[in-house]
């Protein structure tokens, strides 16, 4: 089973025939680095393009009344938005978190959520300290924050009644979304990889509804709950070697009732069409059929066109980036040899737990018909980082930086959306394979030896 991460935010998008609403936002963020503000819900986008100093005033329709995101290129926040709402938000985006004011129709929701925020990273710390603690420490924390929660939302300015009813049903899934997290999470932070749950441990709610429209577009928490039981569910049903869920998703998907939540699986389902599924053009075929989102169809259908010119025999993307030894390297310069290529990033810890097998293989390799290139997608601020950490670890091989992380052209050119990702590129620059085992598969070496490389 692949363990590829993915972007660290997924936007869930689907498709609705509710009544649309009316909304206006208005305010002023000020020092933002691109003069842009976003709002991101199901099936919807908008981006707004603040004046010069800040400001802006919009109206525009929405096409439920929820949560939404709403994010500068170095903030982001929960928005909730719905009948009547004329929000007015003030913030200082070099200083988001102290500045971040609401105001008007609307306001005294967006605030709860905002506080509601700050007092849960606040009493839980970080993600290693809360789910390091052992079990009766850990439930004592738990009813802490859940209390916390309820007794914020009752002193709120709040009065919608159903914002109200949704929100107590909203505290009450995040407390089964940390109960249903816990026994995996324990065990990879207190490291007790025999970890099993006493009996007295509360047990998960799996008789829940996680088919409910209303409780998808207001709550994060049961998004969540819905996205880990669905795939918890999927993982224990897999076999050891199988790489792909789609077999054992399309049929669960299909019986699934919220247009929200299907289109929500189906969109997480979509990385699987990809360069090294056999099987890609069936399941792009099933998901366009399934799918009721036409802009997520859209971008799909965009993915798929690539990935069918990246076939083996195919001539390879180009690259052209900057060595950490100095001046660039282009793949040109490489032909001649066949080209094994990690795509992968310092923050990246799945990339990082195939480095050590990646230099068993270089240095087994080492003086014989093949480079291996480490093409690093971190962001240019922390290009620093990534030469201290190639010094410090000693990487080998040909290490490279991207110009523009996951929108360099190689990068999109080849549809990568998860890393760690390898490629395999013959002497004459053609594709062997655009989606090769990693160095800790047996496959990889097998692969190596049936090319003939020596």
């Amino acid at each position: 089973m692949k363990n590829t991460l993915y972007s660290f935010l997924v936007v869930l998008l689907a498709s609705f025939s509710t009544p649309k609403e009316t909304v206006t936002l208005s305010g002023k963020i000020s020092n933002t680095d691109d003069g842009k503000l976003r709002i991101k819900g199901e099936s919807f986008e908008k981006e707004i393009t603040l004046k010069p100093d800040g400001s802006f005033s919009e109206t525009f329709q929405i096409d439920y009344s929820g949560t939404y995101n709403f994010a500068t290129k170095g903030n982001r926040s929960s928005l909730y938005l719905g009948k009547g709402t004329k929000l007015t938000i003030n913030a200082d985006d070099k200083n988001f978190a102290s500045t971040l004011k609401f105001s008007g129709n609307g306001s005294a929701e967006n605030q709860y959520f905002f506080d509601k925020s700050n007092a849960v990273n606040k009493l839980m710390g970080s993600a290693q300290t809360f789910y390091a603690l052992e079990e009766t420490a850990f439930l004592e924390k738990l009813k802490e924050v859940k209390t916390a929660m309820t007794n914020l939302l009752n002193t709120s300015k709040v009065t919608n009644a159903d914002f109200k009813k949704n929100e107590l049903r909203s505290i009450d899934f995040f407390e089964q979304l940390q109960l249903l997290n816990y026994p995996a999470y324990h065990k990879h932070y207190a490291k007790k990889e025999a970890y099993t749950p006493s009996e007295s441990f509360p047990k998960f709610n799996d008789k829940a509804n996680f088919d409910s429209d209303e409780d998808f577009l207001f709550s994060s928490s049961y998004k969540q709950l819905v996205a880990t039981k669905f795939n918890n569910d999927l993982y224990a049903k897999m076999g050891e070697n199988e790489e792909y869920t789609y077999k054992l998703a399309l049929p669960e998907i299909k019986k699934v009732k919220s247009t929200a939540i299907r289109n929500a699986h189906i969109q997480n389902l979509a990385y699987e069409v990809g360069a090294g599924n056999p099987e890609a053009t069936m399941l792009y075929n099933e998901i366009m059929n399934l799918s009721t989102d036409a802009k997520f169809k859209e971008g799909l259908t965009t993915k798929f066109n690539k990935i069918k010119t990246l076939t083996p025999g195919n001539i390879s993307p180009k690259f052209d980036y900057e060595n950490f030894k100095g001046g660039k390297t282009s793949m040109e310069s490489l032909k001649g040899k066949y080209v094994y290529i990690d795509v992968w990033a310092t923050w990246c810890g799945p990339c990082r737990r195939e480095i050590p097998s990646l230099q068993k293989v270089e240095e087994q390799y080492h003086g014989k018909n093949i480079e291996f290139v480490s093409l690093s997608i971190d962001e240019k601020k922390d290009y620093e980082k990534w030469r201290k950490f190639v010094e410090e670890k000693n990487l080998g091989g040909i290490q490279l930086f991207a110009d523009n992380d996951w929108n360099s052209k190689f990068v999109t050119d080849y549809a990568i959306e998860g890393i760690p990702r390898f490629i395999l590129v013959d002497p004459n620059g053609n594709i062997v394979s655009a989606d090769a085992p990693r160095p800790s598969d047996p496959k990889l070496i097998a692969k190596f030896e049936e090319l003939g490389i020596k």
